[in-house]
């Protein structure tokens, strides 16, 4: 921090006596004086040299203290520089003028020196201290930007982290249940686009994608005799890939970006009218994404040959889907799957363009505000 003695003040009056005997007192006390008996002359100088502090007397020919000030404080380079008022006037009206005009003290004539000089001392160290903070401010803004930016950097490598994780882990999945390959992909797209077509949000969208991906992930915890089983499950059997659903939970849930995305795979088998599995939800109580995801994972498992089925048509599963809208189904999702037209699902089941696959999950983690 400069000293004060070292302040650059200037000062403007009309009279020259009172320039000449607050020059001579500034001066004493160490600090670069410049004066000037006109408003305009010392604008001109300030806009070339800033002062630290500025005298200002009220009445003056040409241009008053009042409309000095403004200039100034209309100036950006400037309008840091506290003004401190000195006139004859000293009715109320025009103190307060002054102070709404800018100025950061009113002093009346005549003026004692030593009050002049204690309130220059006094203004000068705020202004000191006020561009020390500033520049601590500065200083603490650019460290923040900059751990900004190397979070960011690191919240990029956790996307592509993992997106690459839950591609490998849906092509694990593929190799193990070779009859549902490429399923985890075609269900999370259609899911995207039954959910575009309800006006789902970013997040929710992005939510959807996750969960949708990452559904089935609990079947690596169910025995190949049942998982591939190419007959009619048992009911002990049936039971024993019921729990998919809760090994598939447990294994997304522990993990904070998919948090939300968990919810989903909890509760994606369950049916609209409350026959499903694991909790027997009813209607709303049905997270969203999961109501979207029953419609679109039917649909494919419709449309997918299976060991104990061949896959039927898209008419077929369509007509299906609206049998048991009210049911299974949610009507709402229903009405927003029949509304795609169906060149759209006959398009993603056989492009093999997965990036607007890749690019929504992605999206799916966000940078923190």
């Amino acid at each position: 921090m400069m000293p004060t003695e070292n302040a650059n003040i200037m000062v403007v009056d009309d009279q020259p006596a009172n320039l000449r005997l607050l020059e001579d007192m500034l001066r004493v006390h160490g600090y670069k004086v410049h004066s000037f008996p006109r408003g305009r002359l010392a604008l001109a100088a300030a806009a070339q040299n800033p002062p630290d502090l500025i005298l200002l007397d009220i009445n003056m020919p040409e241009m008053n203290g009042y409309e000095v000030c403004e200039r100034l404080k209309s100036t950006p380079e400037l309008s840091d520089a506290p003004v401190i008022f000195l006139s004859a006037l000293n009715a109320t009206e025009d103190k307060v003028k002054a102070f709404h005009t800018g100025g950061a003290d009113y002093i009346t004539k005549p003026f004692q020196l030593e009050e002049v000089q204690a309130r220059v001392q006094t203004h000068l160290k705020l202004h000191q201290l006020k561009q020390t903070l500033q520049r601590q401010n500065d200083h603490l803004e650019e460290i923040v930007n900059q751990r900004t930016r190397q979070l960011q950097v690191a919240v990029k490598r956790i996307k592509t982290s993992y997106d690459q994780t839950l591609q490998a882990l849906g092509g694990a999945l593929d190799l193990r249940d070779n009859e549902t390959a490429g399923h985890s992909q075609r269900v999370t797209r259609y899911s995207l686009e039954i959910g575009q077509a309800m006006g789902c949000s970013e997040e929710e969208l992005g939510e959807l994608a996750l969960g949708a991906s990452l559904h089935d992930i609990g079947k690596i915890g169910i025995p190949d005799a049942i998982l591939l089983k190419g007959g009619k499950l048992t009911p002990e059997e049936t039971g024993i890939m019921q729990r998919h659903v809760n090994i598939s939970y447990d294994l997304v849930s522990r993990h904070f970006f998919l948090s939300r995305a968990a919810q989903i795979v909890l509760t994606h088998h369950e049916f609209y009218d409350g026959r499903g599995y694991p909790q027997g939800l009813i209607g709303k109580e049905i997270p969203l994404g999961a109501r979207i995801f029953a419609v679109a994972d039917s649909l494919d498992a419709m449309t997918s040959d299976r060991p104990y089925r061949a896959a039927v048509s898209y008419q077929a599963a369509r007509d299906e889907i609206i049998h048991c809208s009210g049911t299974q189904f949610d009507p709402d999702v229903v009405l927003a799957f029949l509304a795609i037209p169906p060149e759209v699902w006959a398009r993603i089941r056989t492009e093999s363009d997965l990036d607007a696959y890749s690019n929504r999950i992605r999206s799916c983690f966000t940078t923190p505000a």
